[in-house]
């Protein structure tokens, strides 16, 4: 029997090599140039017994200093229900790749179908797909969507209030797609409406992208917005934070044609920055404008529901040059992840997730300005579970403090002024814990 993850034998070596036609492993990879291939010897330790092994890894754990978050701006500390990491690590899902073979994926393909479905329904777009690398690309590949629908257009309008690591992507992508981009001015932490209506009827514009909630957490109106860009044969894109949607108002609600964000904040662990999972949805309209993979449900021969790869542009294998994107894969294990978290907490749980998330960060909020050292960045308005304030305070020396004492507190985003976040997470002994911080901080 093979086992696909222990070292081949020498006669498998000796098989292989004769399939290739060739005598040595050295021969095999002799196309590797003579200086770039690595000759030291490598600066590992020598072998270790399995207690030797596991207590290496645990000293070396213990260098981590585990911190209560108050930090988001894109990634957030939700709560992960221990069950998902035993389906997770079940063989057919842990180990699984491709759902090329319908009649031996169709494990694969159904939880595939299932996250699409869900993520529809969140974000109440009609179709979605087998997700994306994440939540940064997933935007950028829908602005090239919209630049691909619109033809002879080629603008994208941007809110300013858009998370800047997703507008770095979405500049990336511009730049070496031939796209012109051009921001939405800023005015009180939300879009300025009168200049998107300026920008929009310039006639020339392909699609906008706005943020919901924006990136200082704010809930943005975007009342009449997607009348407006269809009017001027424009679409609109909803950047979105996922597990938001559970309580807000959707990109579908608003009139938007493209939903797209990240859905680590569906319980997915911050993982040091990832791995994460994008998510993209759209109207019917535009599925073959969609990059990615598409799962649809069937009947086989015996008329069981199945489960196919489905609306998968070849030019995205072949001609490349035709393609309206070259991502054909996706993030299959943390869309499972995904699945599996909000089949378990449901429209109930998540709402309460929510509630737990705003009612927190209120209070932080409430507490923090009664200190006379914080007040918020932008009064009046519409926040869930994170929010902007400035402060008088050395951030920086006030940040160290809070490690010292065990807490992230926040991120800085100017020299007077930090991003807070309060998840279900967050008890109320933590927060008073942060508010103490702040009252005996001096400098």
């Amino acid at each position: 029997m093979n086992y696909k993850y222990f070292p081949h034998t020498e006669s498998e070596l000796a098989e292989m090599l004769k399939v290739c036609g060739k005598r040595s492993l050295d021969e095999l990879f002799d196309e590797i140039p003579e200086e770039i291939q690595f000759k030291r010897d490598y600066d590992l330790p020598s072998e270790k017994s399995e207690v030797e092994l596991r207590r290496f890894f645990s000293e070396l754990g213990q260098k981590n200093k585990p911190l209560t978050c108050f930090a988001g701006a894109g990634c957030y500390d939700h709560y992960s229900p221990a069950v998902i990491s035993h389906i997770l690590n079940r063989s057919e899902f842990l180990t699984s790749y491709t759902p090329y073979q319908a009649e031996i994926s169709q494990g694969t393909l159904q939880y595939i179908f299932e996250f699409q479905s869900m993520m529809t329904e969140l974000t109440g777009m009609e179709v979605g797909n087998a997700s994306m690398y994440d939540g940064a690309t997933a935007t950028a590949e829908a602005m090239m969507m919209a630049i691909s629908a619109a033809k002879k257009k080629n603008k994208i309008l941007i809110s300013s209030t858009l998370n800047p690591n997703v507008k770095a992507v979405v500049e990336t992508y511009a730049k070496y797609q031939g796209v012109s981009l051009e921001y939405i001015a800023e005015n009180g932490g939300m879009t300025d409406k009168s200049d998107f209506e300026l920008k929009v009827k310039s006639g020339d514009v392909a699609g906008v992208i706005v943020a919901s909630p924006n990136y200082y957490g704010i809930l943005e109106d975007y009342t009449g917005w997607a009348d407006l860009c269809h009017e001027q044969k424009a679409l609109l894109v909803m950047n979105c934070q996922a597990s938001a949607l559970g309580a807000i108002k959707s990109p579908g609600e608003w009139g938007a044609d493209i939903a797209a964000g990240d859905g680590q904040s569906l319980g997915i662990p911050m993982s040091f920055g990832g791995p994460y999972v994008g998510f993209l949805c759209t109207k019917k309209a535009l599925i073959r404008k969609m990059p990615g993979r598409v799962v649809g449900a069937t009947k086989d021969v015996n008329g069981k529901r199945s489960f196919v790869l489905t609306l998968q542009a070849r030019e995205q294998h072949i001609r490349r040059e035709k393609a309206t994107s070259n991502i054909c894969s996706n993030q299959s294990l943390m869309a499972l992840y995904v699945t599996v978290y909000l089949a378990l907490m449901g429209a109930k749980g998540l709402k309460e997730v929510n509630e737990l998330g705003y009612s927190g960060a209120h209070y932080l909020a409430e507490q923090l300005c009664s200190t006379g050292k914080f007040e918020m960045a932008y009064p009046g308005t519409t926040f869930l579970n994170e929010f902007a304030v400035n402060t008088t305070l050395n951030i920086d020396e006030f940040q160290a403090e809070c490690v010292k004492q065990g807490i992230l507190a926040g991120v800085k985003i100017a020299d007077d002024k930090m991003l807070l976040c309060v998840t279900e997470m967050r008890s109320k002994a933590e927060i008073d814990k942060l508010v103490g911080i702040v009252k005996q901080f001096n400098a």
